[in-house]
């Protein structure tokens, strides 16, 4: 019987006898399953979470329902339970960094969606607060409903295939994104086009590594899977991407036939395969059950896919199993392929792999910009037509009209040719983006980053970021060229700048940029609109009208650092250069134990691929928390970090977490938890003075200050040791805000100018808020200040967690925070048991020995920032202002300046305000003559 809709599809799936499963590993975890259900289960599951949906606050028949989750079991169950609800899901795809970005999308979404329900996990909900209005709500709080005993009604049978089934979002989590409209008819007929195509049959295992807000995990695997009931693995993608080999292990263990790679995880794979011996510790791996790899997102390189065809078949693959491909949102991932890579493609002589030919349900063309139909070998617009092809974007007519021709073909926004033998080529992208990694990234928005730092030495409204594919290279490379204000001679402007920009692409996009150069003026002309032509620059680029400036830019940057390069002076600084050599494949000479991993564009996998080859080499017993990396990033201020760590811990409450400019030290002082982790973000902004850290005395084991007149000297004391002469520019966040008042006055009665006192939304008068404060609540503000639960979870399990503290004491209430905490969210901050008791030990001591602390004394200036403040303090900013930060007054010489700030006390500083908070504190510190 053929499925009419996705619904029947999953029954169908059930009724299978050989009764084979989802399983799912758990993140951080690949060595064994973490979860599994078979499709009978997930349909028994899916019918149970449908009853509860209709009482959800808000919930309408017409509910777009969005689903926001970071792990493949949470998203495959909900997904399913609100198909099974006939409602219509749309899947959230990951937030971006960018918090201006972020929130936009937010916003962007809530009209979009016509004020969708969103559904999401208490650990992820936190997120969605930077926007009012939003009918959020947890799967925890779901399932706490109350089931009805009836169980029917489930509307789900009766959609037709012309139905509405799913919303995918397009553009990824930046930009204005579309909602495609998938319906049940195109999502069915898709996967039996695919499978018909590769010859996919119920005797296939299936593995996925995309999330499930990607097509290429819902329709390229999960749906075609289960059209077949067959069997499908699921892991996390930072899993595989730290140690590209585990594919060939998990394939080897499940007898896995079919995956996905995009053309990036091919050339990492064989980077891997070609390190000698590169299953020394463990068996080889038999792959001889294997047999496709569908590949798309970005272009496939030949000379890469033939060295992988090459090195698979050494473990038993008997044929080409690279199936490179075209696909889109709008078409169900995948709808063209190419079954001949790479000996096609070898055989034309080609760089870039063919995609080969339409799957059954889709045709293709190529026209020119006038609409004439191109014959072969022609390039021109890649447009489609086909029933697999989706209808309409959801709630935009402007941009489904601007999506087709009119005789009702797909614009796709790619140049491509056809050649002869009717198979597809790229020929490159009509729309402006850079595919990295296989994830698009938007060169406006880099623009606009770099321009917001305010980089010394870079003239404003002159930057032009393009994407840039080098030769032989596996994917798009970021390239930015800028308008200098520095004298050609000025060296270190020159370096300055080009470090400033690869922080900010490595924050951006994860990469640094493949080149940074600085151009003439008359190379950036701008049109009568004021703009710089984005296109003309990329072409300019690649035609090698910029090779002179390009040169004398690397000859200057290379002689520099050549000339500050340092030699190891032990053995431990030799053994982190050795693998920061081997990891970046530079020579051992070229770099220096002053070099930072930031002028090696590290991302995120690095650092961690970095930091578990440095815990190998160096043997050591502790765990490398993430924040040494990034706050050490030289291999000396590394190696002497974790020779700390190695030996007897000495406090030093002093943590640079920026070294470099030449403006005032900034010094931010620790909120009431003592841990500086929250100006991270900050730090990544300001790139023209150094940010210092006052971090509290305890973590290692010392004793706790014993009063506020102790850490008032200690940091007084750190303060001149690192900067002896002023002027001064010190804030705190918080807690942080007193004890950067009281350092102040220390400093002022000593004859020392403080320009800058920054005030992180706090009064004067705080010891009536610190006698509210007992161990447990002071563990709950911690435990949702390092995100390991909601701050409206913490408020609603205090009176729980109070009466099992009265009961059974405080590991009782710790056990039940960390039983429910987020695995990944602790591996990250590298936090356990131990760590997690001394942190709540120390951060009730600092509330402790202010219960009697009161205000007194004058500074000359002071700078107020103000955000919603906490419930328990005050109803509104107004009443938070009036009542409680206005008396700072009484202990200022002059008028204090008023900075009101995005986001509420706990997330001021957090990933969606830190970027309008920057702005403004740096402003702020420029009009006080820093």
């Amino acid at each position: 019987m053929v499925a009419r809709n996705l619904y029947e599809l999953l029954e169908h799936a059930a009724l299978d006898p050989q009764d084979n499963k989802i399983s799912v590993y758990n993140p951080g975890n690949v060595d064994q399953v973490g979860k599994s259900l078979t499709y009978a289960d997930l349909l028994n599951t899916a019918k149970t979470n449908a009853l509860l949906l209709p009482q959800v606050k808000g919930i309408r028949p017409d509910s777009v329902i969005l689903l926001h989750f970071d792990n493949h079991f949470d998203a495959i169950v909900w997904f399913w339970s609100v198909i099974a609800a006939g409602y219509v899901p749309a899947i959230s795809t990951p937030f971006t960094n960018d918090p201006e970005g972020r929130k936009k999308h937010l916003i962007h979404l809530k009209t979009l969606l016509k004020d969708p329900v969103i559904i999401t996990q208490e650990s992820l909900a936190k997120a969605f607060s930077i926007v009012d209005g939003l009918n959020t709500h947890t799967i925890e709080s779901i399932q706490k409903f109350d089931a009805p005993h009836i169980l029917n009604g489930v509307h789900a049978t009766a959609k037709q295939h012309d139905d509405l089934a799913v919303l995918m979002l397009t553009s990824g989590s930046s930009g204005n994104a579309k909602a495609v409209c998938l319906r049940h008819g195109q999502l069915l007929q898709s996967i039996a086009g695919k499978s018909t195509h590769h010859g996919i049959s119920k005797s296939d295992v299936f593995l996925n590594w995309i999330g499930l807000d990607h097509v290429a995990n819902l329709t390229e695997t999960h749906l075609q899977a289960m059209q077949h009931a067959a069997p499908q693995f699921h892991v996390q993608a930072s899993d595989l991407l730290v140690d590209p080999l585990i594919l060939l292990k998990l394939i080897d263990r499940h007898r896995i036939t079919v995956t996905f790679a995009p053309n990036f995880f091919i050339a990492s794979v064989r980077v891997a395969l070609e390190h000698p011996e590169p299953f020394l510790h463990g068996k080889e791996p038999d792959l001889t059950c294997f047999r496709i790899m569908i590949s798309g997102g970005e272009a496939n390189v030949v000379e890469a896919s033939q060295a992988l065809t090459t090195l698979f078949q050494k473990y038993g693959v008997s044929s080409e199993f690279i199936r490179p491909g075209f696909g889109m949102t709008e078409t169900c991932a995948g709808s063209i392929y190419s079954r001949e890579c790479p000996s096609y493609d070898v055989s034309n002589k080609w760089e870039f792999a063919s995609l080969g030919t339409c799957i059954p349900g889709l045709q293709m063309r190529i026209s020119s910009d006038s609409g004439e139909i191109l014959s072969m070998n022609q390039v021109g617009n890649l447009e489609l037509f086909g029933p697999i092809l989706f209808h309409e974007y959801y709630n935009n007519p402007v941009a489904t009209a601007e999506a087709f021709t009119a005789d009702h073909w797909f614009r796709t926004g790619d140049h491509a040719s056809i050649d002869g033998n009717g198979r597809l080529s790229l020929a490159g992208r009509a729309k402006e983006t850079i595919i990295v990694n296989g994830v698009k990234y938007f060169p406006h928005e880099l623009e606009t980053a770099i321009e917001d730092a305010l980089i010394p030495g870079l003239t404003p409204s002159y930057t032009v970021v393009f994407p840039h594919r080098p030769k032989n290279s596996q994917t798009e490379a970021v390239c930015v060229v800028y308008l200098p204000s520095y004298e050609p001679e000025d060296v270190l402007a020159r370096v300055g700048v080009a470090d400033a920009i690869s922080k900010i692409s490595i924050m951006q996009t994860g990469v640094k940029p493949f080149q940074i150069i600085p151009l003439d003026k008359t190379l950036l002309p701008k049109s009568s609109l004021g703009k710089l032509s984005r296109a003309k620059t990329r072409a300019a680029f690649e035609a090698g009208k910029y090779e002179v400036f390009q040169k004398l830019n690397d000859d200057a940057i290379h002689a520099y650092r050549a000339t500050q390069n340092q030699a190891p002076s032990n053995e431990t600084e030799a053994t982190i250069l050795h693998v920061f050599a081997d990891l970046f494949e530079i020579p051992e000479a070229d770099i220096g134990v002053n070099t930072s991993l930031f002028e090696m564009g590290v991302s995120s996998i690095e650092i961690i691929k970095f930091k578990q080859r440095i815990q190998t080499e160096l043997k050591l017993k502790v765990e490398i928390p993430v924040i040494t990396m990034l706050t050490n990033p030289t291999i000396r201020g590394l190696a002497g970090t974790l020779e700390t760590l190695m030996g007897p811990q000495v406090y030093s409450p002093k943590v640079t977490l920026q070294a470099e400019g030449k403006k005032t030290p900034l010094w931010l002082v620790h909120p009431g938890v003592g841990e500086v982790l929250v100006f991270l973000n900050l730090a990544k902004f300001i790139v023209d003075r150094p940010i210092h850290a006052l971090r509290a005395r305890g973590f290692d084991g010392e004793p706790f200050f014993e009063d506020i007149a102790e850490v008032v000297s200690t940091y007084h004391q750190a303060i001149k040791e690192e900067q002896p002469e002023g002027p001064y520019a010190i804030a705190g966040y918080s807690y942080g805000s007193m004890l950067a008042f009281e350092v102040s006055k220390v400093l002022e009665a000593n004859g020392d100018k403080v320009e800058f006192l920054g005030v992180f939304n706090l009064p004067p008068h705080i010891k009536f808020r610190m006698r509210q404060l007992d161990w447990v609540e002071v563990l709950l503000n911690l435990s949702y200040f390092l995100d390991l639960m909601t701050e409206e979870e913490a408020h609603r399990i205090s009176p729980e967690m109070h009466e099992l503290s009265n009961s059974l004491g405080n590991d009782k209430v710790l056990d039940y925070i960390l039983e429910r905490a987020p695995r990944e969210r602790m591996h990250e901050m590298a936090l356990d048991r131990k760590k997690m008791s001394t942190w709540a030990d120390l951060a009730y001591r600092m509330q402790a020995i202010a219960q009697d602390y009161d205000p007194s004394g004058r500074v000359r200036n002071m700078d107020i920032f103000y955000a919603i403040p906490l419930v328990a303090v005050a109803k509104s900013k107004k009443e938070w202002v009036d009542n409680h930060l206005v008396k700072w007054r009484g202990f200022v010489d002059e008028e204090p300046h008023w900075h009101e700030v995005d986001g509420a006390h706990y997330t001021m500083l957090g990933p969606d305000n830190i970027h309008t908070f920057q702005k403004t504190l740096r402003a702020s510190l420029e009009e006080r003559g820093l």
